[in-house]
């Protein structure tokens, strides 16, 4: 009987509370994708990966699904087609086109020694997403060296896994939602052409970072966010005539704060709202002072809760449940875009990536991407794994000065940092000091 129950759940289930916007809103322009790359020590082997990524699924097999219009929502149901492996040929976190992709919401691909899969925000979210991704690295490296690896140590990935709306079983109906009326600081400058996204990796050494915002009395996450709203005033927001505060979205795990082990969506958000006519944009300390303080208010239980239950109440408003999917669909987009102009960025920290010790010897680094928008023209993401932590921007915008400066800076409190990009935009001069 459970078996039956479990087959019914993989060929129908509605989206969570979170993943109903995004089908609506998705489209070449905002794509909603997140990507993890790893980088591996050997050349990739294409057929070894496509087995990979098969054994995967059957374990996550609720990653085996397609997306359709249901009358009022979309909706997942399983899709029986062969997946598709391809060496990599686009650009990162581009709009996944279903026709192309077998109508898998998740895209994987390869080039030289580097995996990456692509992922449609409906599917997952960045937790769920690097716990799919680590077990394909899991697969590839135990089926390119069969000998070292045995039924124990795949035991030991064992986990429990649900689908359940997280959001739905916790939400507080009585909590009230926080928002902000004022519009955020929008980055300025030239589009680079032709749909092109600049990847730009700022590679640096986890344990000097840590020195230093242990200094300060911070957290890596707040250090970054801090250093990240120092080199937008100085690279762009000084140059334009603005009064509008630099507004930073941080994504926050809620599985930190409600009981869950599902595997969709479950996160929430914190905006930090740096109003630069209180906070001297050129004095590094009194930003950093602000977001860590901005950062305990907003973290608090209470707080999360009103954020997330605030999402949630929209979700499920009657009014907005009895609209039909057609009509939805340009009031929603309208909506995203208007809410869109209420954030400068995005800074994702994933935080570590966890490999089980006998496997990181084949691994060099990961990487996490997060799509650019036309409005949030520069999205930031970090993940760190063994000594490094990889603190990457993925842009449109047509110079490096934001990227720039945040390098510069680092450099200047003696802190490592190496430069790798996907060339779209010149490398960071490594000379810079």
């Amino acid at each position: 009987m459970k078996n039956k129950q479990k087959k019914k759940d993989i060929y129908w289930r509605r989206l969570d509370n979170s993943a109903k916007i995004f089908p609506i809103s998705a489209g070449k322009k905002y794509s909603t994708v997140f990507r993890f790359s790893v980088i591996l020590k050997e050349q990739i082997k294409p057929e070894i990966l496509k087995h990979a990524v098969n054994k995967a699924l059957s374990k996550y097999e609720f990653f085996k699904v397609r997306l359709k219009d249901g009358f009022f929502w979309n909706y997942l149901e399983y899709n029986p087609k062969k997946i598709i492996i391809e060496e990599e040929k686009e650009y990162p976190c581009k709009y996944i086109e279903p026709k192309e992709n077998n109508e898998y919401l998740f895209k994987v691909t390869y080039f030289d020694k580097k995996i990456n899969i692509d992922i449609f925000h409906s599917l997952t979210d960045g937790n769920g997403g690097s716990m799919f991704f680590r077990e394909i690295v899991y697969n590839y490296i135990e089926l390119v060296h069969k000998d070292e690896f045995d039924e124990e140590l795949r035991k030991k990935r064992k986990i429990e896994l649900s689908i359940e709306d997280s959001y739905i079983k916790n939400y507080n109906k009585l909590a009230k939602g926080n928002s902000s009326s004022k519009k955020a600081y929008k980055l300025a400058g030239k589009k680079i052409k032709l749909g092109a996204i600049s990847a730009i990796h700022e590679i640096i050494n986890l344990e000097e970072l840590k020195q230093e915002a242990k200094k300060s009395g911070a957290t890596i996450t707040q250090y970054l966010t801090a250093v990240l709203i120092y080199s937008i005033y100085k690279a762009n927001y000084v140059k334009n005539k603005d009064d509008k505060p630099i507004k930073v979205c941080i994504p926050v795990n809620l599985k930190k704060y409600f009981p869950s082990n599902t595997i969709s969506n479950f996160f929430s958000y914190i905006t930090l709202e740096a109003n630069m006519k209180k906070i001297k944009g050129d004095n590094f300390d009194e930003i950093l002072d602000f977001v860590k303080k901005d950062f305990a208010k907003k973290l608090e239980q209470k707080e999360i809760e009103k954020t997330m239950s605030g999402n949630v109440k929209i979700g499920t408003n009657p009014f907005i449940r009895i609209i039909p999917l057609a009509l939805k669909k340009p009031l929603v987009r309208l909506s995203y875009i208007e809410i869109r102009k209420y954030t400068t960025t995005t800074f994702s920290n994933i935080g570590r990536i966890g490999i089980i010790g006998k496997y990181q010897k084949y691994i060099d680094n990961f990487w996490m991407l997060i799509a650019p928008e036309p409005i949030e023209k520069i999205k930031c993401s970090a993940c760190s794994f063994d000594n490094n932590i990889v603190f990457t921007f993925t842009s449109i915008l047509d110079d490096c000065s934001i990227e720039n400066e945040f390098y510069k800076f680092l450099k200047q409190k003696n802190i490592n940092v190496k430069i790798e990009s996907n060339g779209v935009l010149d490398v960071i001069s490594t000379k810079t000091k």
